[in-house]
């Protein structure tokens, strides 16, 4: 598993020359920028990487799988991410 500090410091240690501190803000204005797009019902598309793109859930009648009990679930918004074919083939060591 990569957590974000760990990307941050693979990125520090391949360009020596930016700060720590300017990498970190670069990589989340990025996230947000990707975050404030999905918001506002934008696509996103990295090339050769994937697509994030959001939709809405309708609202439904759930059960709590422990008791049961019937639970209304509201409508909401969910991610949907689906992968480039480079990034496919690559994973799969494909050419």
């Amino acid at each position: 598993m990569i957590v974000k500090s760990k990307l941050l410091k693979q990125l520090s240690d391949n360009y020596p020359n930016f700060l720590k501190k300017d990498l970190e803000k670069f990589f989340n204005i990025f996230l947000n920028q990707i975050i404030e797009s999905l918001k506002r019902g934008e696509r996103v598309e990295l090339r050769g990487f994937g697509i994030w793109s959001s939709h809405f859930q309708n609202p439904r009648i759930s059960r709590n799988p422990k008791t049961g009990e019937k639970i209304h679930t509201p409508k909401k918004r969910t991610i949907r991410f689906k992968m480039a074919k480079e990034l496919f083939n690559k994973l799969n060591n494909e050419k």
